[in-house]
């Protein structure tokens, strides 16, 4: 493989906040960490009340007689799901109403024989091979999250999720790159010029007004083994940037990658801004996905529920409270049907249930739309062989660029098997706008065409099977996530966090985990356990 090139191109708050615009969190964080500010595992923060299911002995010891209320929940993602199963434990007389085929809302797997219609009526039946698939929308979940209680409960297995790989790329053309690059490479490079400059900085005084001298020797110290320096604080490389033979049996010590780029290279390229992001609190490794598909949590959740329980094909028309409950209107197989109960979740995305009629105020509804959607669009690439695995040696990760593919991911399951999928692109905003305005066809072909620039030729030749999905086009969904200014404890979004007559609301938009199944299932308990504290005490 050819050796990837770059191409051409006060205070300590001030001074850490220098590091970080130049080095990126990582740089920032491993230099409070020198001078001895970084916090601890011990941090102050508060914590929520831990969330505790109803349950039917409720009844007896705090109800006093009470019984578990009928709850009719709109929307089958991952909120109604959830407070179904939740409420269900209790004894509540729980219907859910989706609008699709299927549960599970955004959470999406797509495999071999899966035909979906868009919103223009444009339909794709996927190809892929038996065990090949694509999350459409979720696809892993941190250590941390909530989501992995439920995979413990519910039975389903998990598997680790690559979120970073130093082997996976970085491509900027934008930026003059004129070939990929290692991250391994980039983040040696920036690593280490960052390091010399802050070397620099330190030795010549200009940081005696900032630092003591205490300060600037432990800095140093940890400069010149973070950076890889030399003697006099420089940097010339490392072997961190990888080899162009790797190490072998003896005589063969395996060669270093030469022709380090200059300093101001480096800068340019813009590689240094994608490192921040597996240091995200929602990013950072260990990461973890379902063996088989993301789908497999709402499958088990429904398992849990019973389908009995669960009316697909079912959209609904109309929400009304009344003096002691709620009417729901809803189409299924071309009927008009109508359902009652004493409370109501509603959990369908804020944009589409504003343009359900309903007599839940104009407050409400200003609320909901003060909600805007947001996009995003993968494309699902099946090869006949894992030539990413063989001739890149790359096993999971994801492939940064600045091309309007954004993102290319490399499947976490399967390595070294026979075959693989790729996610082609994982885009958001104006990118995933672009090829929302295009056929399945051509998405297909200009994701492959600048694919075919990161990875050679293979990128076509090898290709076997594709499936785009663009959420902005899909059918009782029109989006991946949520814009909200200020978040959900904003006052414009204070009709939503309260209940409405009979009528609650629950979505990962109500949740500062937006677009995370975290969030959409940490909003349900939150609901289950105001209405469960209604039912008791009414």
């Amino acid at each position: 493989m050819a050796q990837p090139q770059y191409g051409s191109g006060t205070s300590r708050r001030v001074f850490l906040r220098n590091v970080g615009i130049a080095g990126g969190a990582g740089a920032m964080f491993a230099t409070m960490g020198a001078l001895g500010l970084a916090p601890t595992a011990a941090y102050a923060a508060e914590k929520e009340a831990p969330f505790q299911a109803p349950r039917r002995s409720d009844f007896t010891l705090q109800g006093r007689g009470r019984k578990p209320a009928d709850v009719v929940i709109i929307g089958g993602g991952l909120a109604g799901l959830t407070s179904a199963f939740e409420l269900g434990k209790a004894g509540y007389d729980c219907t859910v109403l989706e609008a699709r085929d299927r549960v599970g809302g955004r959470n999406l797997t797509i495999r071999g024989g899966d035909s979906l219609t868009d919103i223009n009526g444009v339909g794709q039946t996927a190809r892929f091979s038996k065990g090949q698939y694509m999350n459409a929308g979720p696809a892993r979940l941190a250590q941390w999250m909530v989501t992995l209680d439920y995979c413990r409960e519910l039975g389903v297995p998990i598997e680790v999720f690559t979120n970073t790989n130093a082997s996976a790329l970085i491509y900027n053309p934008g930026k003059g790159m004129t070939k990929p690059v290692q991250y391994r490479t980039a983040k040696a490079d920036v690593y280490g010029y960052v390091s010399e400059l802050l070397s620099k900085a330190t030795n010549s005084g200009a940081l005696d007004g900032e630092l003591t001298a205490d300060d600037k020797e432990r800095l140093l110290t940890f400069l010149k083994s973070y950076g890889s320096l030399g003697s006099d604080y420089t940097y010339t490389g490392t072997e961190h940037r990888g080899f162009t033979s790797d190490p072998g049996a003896a005589g063969t010590p395996g060669e270093e990658l030469g022709l380090v780029p200059s300093l101001s290279d480096v800068f340019a390229s813009n590689v240094g801004r994608y490192f921040s992001f597996e240091f995200g609190y929602d990013q950072a490794m260990l990461m973890f996905q379902p063996v088989g598909g993301m789908d497999q949590i709402p499958k088990a959740f429904a398992r849990a529920i019973g389908q009995e329980k669960i009316r697909t094909g079912a959209a609904v028309t109309d929400i009304k409270n009344t003096g002691d409950g709620v009417v729901v209107r809803y189409t299924q197989d071309g009927r008009t049907r109508v359902i009652t109960a004493d409370y109501c979740i509603a959990t369908l995305a804020p944009h589409l249930l504003a343009r359900t009629p309903h007599n839940l105020g104009s407050e409400v509804q200003k609320a909901l739309l003060a909600v805007k959607p947001s996009y995003a669009s993968k494309i699902g690439l099946e090869y006949k062989s894992r030539w990413w695995e063989k001739d890149f040696k790359i096993f999971g990760g994801i492939t940064e660029t600045d091309m309007d593919l954004d993102h290319i991911w490399y499947p976490s399951y399967g390595h070294l098997g026979d075959r693989g999928l790729l996610i082609g692109y994982y885009n958001t905003g104006a990118h995933s706008d672009v090829y929302s305005a295009l056929t399945p066809a051509e998405r297909l072909e200009r994701a492959v065409a600048q694919g075919v620039m990161i990875h050679g030729d293979k990128y076509r030749t090898e290709l076997a099977a594709s499936f785009s999905h663009q959420w902005k086009l899909a059918p009782y969904l029109e989006g991946a996530w949520h814009s909200m200014p200020g978040g959900p404890d904003a006052p414009a979004y204070a009709p939503l966090n309260t209940a409405q007559g009979n009528v609650y609301f629950a979505g990962d938009y109500l949740s500062y985990l937006d677009a995370w199944q975290h969030g959409a299932i940490t909003s349900a308990r939150k609901i289950v356990t105001e209405l469960h504290a209604r039912v008791l005490a009414s």
